[in-house]
């Protein structure tokens, strides 16, 4: 699995284009995601709001991002409160030449699928080097477990994957997400999964799984921060 983070520019380069889908002048709600990018654009967005330039209100996709919206001074909420977001910003750690995705490096897939799923357009923030030819190619397929299944579930996703492996927490202890669930990575065969799509109805089929990280067909538009500048890329599913 590749390790190579982005550039602080091209970080930045994504923060300001996201920014352009944002609408002055309205109070907006935005799903406010997890990772690198996605951070750095809730710190461009605090700048915005702090210049009075928006006006929102944030619907965090984690404990980590929920935390950093406030320090920068966004208005934080929960969607029991918001009946519908306006857009949801988040990264990815795979995106697919159709615009699938993976996600969940960061645990936090569960409630970016949650926000992402409430929101009028959901926009994937990336840099060049989340691009692959197919999903798998450079990132393990994270699923969320109930710990009570966890051995089970591991016996069973053994069968349709080359390797499982039990993520662990930075002190070497067991991961778990903010909802208290484990997390198993999923490595695929060499060049990828090769049908994700079925891949995804088997895992999701297993007692004690909550969710993957395969995001179909719910990316309206993919910013990717390149070394000259920015790239947009509208997913097949958002042309039909």
């Amino acid at each position: 699995m590749t390790t190579t983070g982005p550039s602080p520019e091209a970080l930045h380069r994504v923060a300001e284009r996201a920014l352009a889908e944002c609408t002055k002048g309205v109070r907006l709600a935005l799903g406010l995601g997890t990772g690198r990018a996605a951070e750095a654009f809730i710190r461009r967005l605090g700048a915005a709001v702090k210049a009075h330039e928006l006006e929102v209100v944030g619907v965090p996709t984690s404990e980590r991002s929920d935390a950093l919206a406030r320090e920068l001074g966004i208005p934080v909420t929960s969607l029991a409160d918001v009946a519908k977001l306006d857009l949801a910003f988040d990264g990815a750690d795979e995106v697919d030449p159709t615009g699938q995705l993976i996600k969940g490096l960061g645990g936090a897939m569960l409630r970016e699928r949650v926000v992402a799923s409430e929101a009028a357009r959901f926009v994937v923030l990336v840099t060049p080097e989340k691009l692959v030819p197919r999903l798998g190619a450079r990132s393990v397929l994270p699923v969320e477990v109930v710990p009570f299944a966890e051995a089970s579930a591991t016996r069973r996703l053994a069968k349709v994957a080359a390797a499982v492996t039990r993520r662990r927490a930075k002190d070497g202890g067991v991961y778990l997400t903010d909802n208290g669930n484990v997390v198993l990575d999923l490595s695929a065969p060499e060049g990828g999964f090769a049908d994700p799509r079925a891949l995804d109805r088997d895992v999701r089929a297993v007692p004690g799984v909550v969710d993957t990280g395969f995001f179909f067909d719910m990316a309206r538009l993919v910013v990717v921060g390149e070394a000259d500048g920015v790239r947009v890329i509208e997913p097949v599913s958002a042309r039909s």
